[in-house]
């Protein structure tokens, strides 16, 4: 039972907090989860509660009805004559808009001060690929599958997929992935580095809940500064990445997280964390 239903305004996606994990789905299954601007809306909500609420200590990712996001409704795009179609906004606004989406969705998922997990229970293409990667843990089913998908509907890709999937990766396989758009099975996504962990479709959903209440009980505030320690050695210089390490490990320190498990570790039990 949800400790907390969090109003999105929409059927197109549906949040709750269980055990300190905040479950966000996307819910669309009879478009394989694809996109639409209300699911995005309720996504950014939801992401912005998460960010600061204090019963939320890791948010799982996934969607309905067996697949985790189709991306973009290409449906809807064919329909519309093209995802521009005729559209009255100017081409100027609708970039703002977009990079507006992508940073609130997949840029907050990656700096998210709390650890993210996807959750795939099916096919995540195009931009749901590019979200899912955003994520810190990746584990799905073994009927999932992955693809850039982007030029096979004349696309160039969106929501940061070359920037994750590079540093996930690396930049040759990124690009043939790009380039050739070929369907990726979840064996060879996880020798690649892609995904995490692979579960049977029938207790996927449990084990990732299982992973996502062993960090929402752990020791949150460590876990928010070795998030941003890890995306700092990303694309930071080794000197900032020492000096924000030192910074980061000395106020960890301090908190009465790290004195509970140090005296835990001595009384041979299991430490209880509070995330202070």
């Amino acid at each position: 039972m949800s400790d907390r239903i969090f109003d999105t305004g929409t059927d197109d996606i549906s949040t709750e907090v269980t055990d300190g994990v905040m479950r966000i789905t996307l819910n669309r299954p009879e478009r394989r989860n694809a996109m639409s601007n209300d699911m995005l809306r309720g996504l950014v909500a939801s992401l912005g509660d998460a960010e600061v609420a204090a019963d939320v200590g890791a948010v799982v990712l996934t969607g309905a009805g067996g697949a985790f996001c189709a991306g973009g409704d290409v449906k809807g795009m064919a329909e519309a004559g093209g995802e521009g179609g005729d559209s009255a906004v100017q081409y100027d606004a609708r970039v703002h808009l977009q990079r507006r989406d992508q940073r609130d969705t997949a840029g907050k998922l990656y700096e998210l001060p709390k650890p993210t997990i996807a959750a795939l229970p099916g096919p995540a293409a195009g931009a749901g690929l590019s979200i899912a990667l955003s994520c810190d843990l990746r584990y799905a089913s073994p009927n999932a599958i992955i693809t850039t998908a982007f030029a096979r509907v004349g696309f160039s890709g969106d929501y940061g997929g070359t920037y994750f999937m590079s540093r996930l990766i690396g930049t040759a396989k990124a690009r043939e992935l790009y380039f050739l758009s070929e369907k990726v099975d979840m064996e060879e996504a996880e020798q690649l580095g892609l995904i995490n962990g692979i579960f049977p479709e029938e207790s996927l959903q449990d084990e990732v809940m299982t992973i996502a209440r062993r960090l929402a009980q752990g020791p949150t505030v460590a876990y928010r500064y070795m998030k941003e320690n890890l995306n700092r050695a990303v694309h930071g210089e080794m000197g900032e990445c020492l000096d924000m390490e030192a910074a980061h490990h000395i106020h960890c320190g301090t908190t009465r997280d790290h004195k509970e498990a140090a005296q835990a570790f001595v009384d041979k039990r299991e430490p209880n964390f509070q995330g202070r």
